[in-house]
C-alpha cells in the first residue's frame, strides 16, 4: 500500500510562473460566413469569459449584419484584402482592445469551438506561448471528417519538413485553430508577412525564430459544403511558398540573409 506524501512536491525543473490572463479575444476572420457564424458562436462553452472581435473581409452574402445582430464587435473591409490581410486587421484590433491572449477561430464552423478553453489554459499555465488545434490525431479520423486524401498527404508532407527544419513536433502546421499570448503577438514582425494563405505557415516560422514555445491539442473538425477550403491550385501555390518561408527561415538563422519576416 502506497504512503501518502506529506511534504510539498519539488517544481517541475525551469518551471516559470503562471501567467496573467484578464481578457481573452477571441478573433473571427471572416468571409462568406453567415450560414455558420451563429453556429460557431453558440457552441463556446456559455461560461468561458471571452470578447469576439469579427473581420468581415468584404464577404458578398450576409456575414456583417448577422455578426451585428448577434451582438458582435465587427467590422468590414472595403475591399477584399485575402486571408493573411484580414489576420492583421484582427492582430491589430485585438491588441488595441487589451487582448492577454488572442485566439483565431473560423467562423465557417469547421474546428469544435468547445476546446478554446483548454487552449487557453495551457496559455495560462504558462506551458507554451502559441497552442494550434491539431486535426490530425490519426489518419482515420482525419480522413473520416471528411479532409481529402490528397490535402490529407500534403498535409503530412509539410508538416514533416517543418518540425524538422524549424525544430518542432507538432501533429499539424496548417490549421486554422490558434491560440497566441500577447507577447507573441507584440514582438513578431506579422505585419510584413503575405496577405495570401501563407501567411499562416510565415507566421508559425517566426514562432520558431523567436524561440517562442509551441504546442497543439487534438481537435475535433468537419469538412461540409460551407466549410471554408481552398482548391488543389491554390494549395499547390500555399506548398511551394510555404516551402521557400522555410528555406528563408534556414538562410536568416544561419546569419546568411534576413528576409523581411524575420527581422
Amino acid at each position: 500500500m502506497l504512503s501518502r506524501v506529506s511534504a510539498e512536491p519539488p517544481p517541475f525543473v525551469n518551471e516559470p510562473p503562471p501567467r496573467r490572463i484578464d481578457k481573452v479575444v477571441v478573433v473571427l476572420p471572416a468571409y462568406r460566413a453567415a450560414k455558420t457564424l451563429e453556429a460557431t458562436v453558440a457552441a463556446v462553452p456559455a461560461d468561458f469569459r471571452c470578447e469576439f472581435l469579427l473581420v468581415d473581409d468584404h464577404s458578398p452574402d450576409d456575414t456583417l449584419a448577422t455578426a451585428q445582430r448577434l451582438g458582435i464587435r465587427a467590422v468590414r473591409h472595403e475591399r477584399n484584402l485575402g486571408y493573411g490581410g484580414n489576420q492583421k486587421t484582427c492582430y491589430r484590433l485585438a491588441l488595441e482592445a487589451g487582448a492577454d491572449v488572442v485566439v483565431m477561430l473560423h467562423p465557417d464552423y469547421q474546428y469544435d469551438p468547445r476546446v478554446l478553453p483548454a487552449m487557453v489554459e495551457f496559455l495560462r499555465l504558462n506551458i507554451c506561448d502559441v497552442v494550434l488545434g491539431s486535426r490530425i490525431r490519426s489518419r482515420r479520423e482525419a480522413v473520416g471528417c471528411g479532409m481529402p486524401v490528397w490535402k490529407y498527404l500534403a498535409n503530412r508532407f509539410l508538416t514533416i519538413v517543418e518540425n524538422v527544419v524549424l525544430g518542432q513536433n507538432l501533429g499539424d502546421f496548417h490549421t486554422g485553430y490558434r491560440a497566441y499570448a500577447r507577447e507573441v503577438l507584440e514582438r513578431i514582425p506579422w505585419q510584413a508577412n503575405s496577405n495570401d494563405f501563407v501567411f499562416d505557415s510565415q507566421f508559425l516560422a517566426q514562432v520558431a525564430f523567436f524561440r517562442f514555445r509551441m504546442s497543439d491539442v487534438p481537435v475535433p473538425c468537419r469538412y461540409f459544403k460551407e466549410a471554408s477550403s481552398i482548391n488543389f491550385k491554390r494549395s499547390a501555390r500555399y506548398g511551394l511558398l510555404t516551402l521557400w518561408t522555410l528555406v528563408q527561415f534556414l538562410l536568416a538563422r544561419l546569419g546568411i540573409w534576413r528576409a523581411p519576416i524575420f527581422r
